[in-house]
């Protein structure tokens, strides 16, 4: 497949700034499919890797990738569909029972997932899904803070991929499991806000297989020349809706036979 870019080096370092500066202030980017006329998904790849050099060289420590869009249910309610991927640093990573600063991030919303730890490297761009479950060590319950720093209403795929797939941070915790210890197909997952049920879903909407999720993010990312590496924690996808939360708010997943995970906004 053809590498397609339209925007020069300087443009993308620019929006690269954009972002940054967006994130330090808690502010918002005008839509850029809006600005930047043919801007394409490899463009928006470029801004994601522009920003994740700089944040690195900052000193921040790179420890695994999210992936985006993988289930019907979140396609229907972006609008996007396609999965997309971005990066997770050490700082982004919360505890289970995590008290968090709602305004650490902007347009806050919870989705329910489940993180691969993998101990072995996984290549593409033939990966498949017995590949990600050999290269796993465990599979663990997880929730996705989303964060927004470009402009919610119109945006594109290639919005969100230069926003870092809106990856604000991670909560996780409850049971590790090894894979095929169960049918990850099957893990289920009610998800509360202020003891109300909001949300709940079953992981097999991500792909038919949340491993397969993975083994997507394996073979997209030998497309831009890099690989899953031993060691990284890789968010599979969500398989609920997102969920509005706000300050104030107490979140709990119950993930049945893999425990619960709970944060607070304050």
């Amino acid at each position: 497949m053809p590498i397609t870019r339209t925007l020069e080096p300087i443009v993308v370092a620019g929006i690269a700034d954009e972002l940054a500066a967006a994130e330090r202030d808690r502010t918002m980017v005008p839509l850029l499919t809006k600005r930047y006329d043919g801007m394409t998904v490899e463009d928006s790849y470029a801004v994601q890797n522009e920003w994740r050099r700089r944040a690195i060289d900052a000193g921040r420590r790179p420890v695994g990738r999210k992936i985006g869009l993988t289930s019907k249910v979140m396609q229907a309610a972006t609008g996007i569909d396609e999965p997309d991927y971005g990066a997770i640093f050490a700082d982004m990573i919360f505890d289970n029972g995590s008290v968090i600063e709602h305004d650490r991030f902007s347009n806050v919303r919870i989705e329910v997932e489940l993180a691969f730890k993998l101990a072995e490297p996984v290549d593409g761009p033939d990966a498949t899904v017995f590949d990600v479950l050999r290269a796993t060590e465990y599979v663990v319950p997880a929730l996705e803070i989303l964060s927004s720093r470009i402009e919610l209403e119109g945006r594109t795929i290639v919005d969100t991929i230069s926003d870092n797939a809106a990856m604000g941070a991670m909560v996780y915790g409850g049971n590790p499991v090894r894979p095929g210890e169960l049918d990850l197909r099957w893990v289920s997952a009610l998800l509360y806000r202020n003891e109300t049920i909001e949300e709940s879903g079953v992981a097999g909407a991500v792909l038919n297989h949340p491993a397969m999720g993975v083994a997507w993010l394996a073979n997209k990312l030998a497309q831009h020349g890099d690989r899953l590496e031993a060691g990284e924690l890789v968010l599979a996808g969500s398989f609920t809706r997102p969920m509005w939360v706000h300050p104030g708010d107490t979140v709990l997943a119950d993930f049945r036979e893999l425990g619960t995970i709970s944060c607070r906004f304050v």
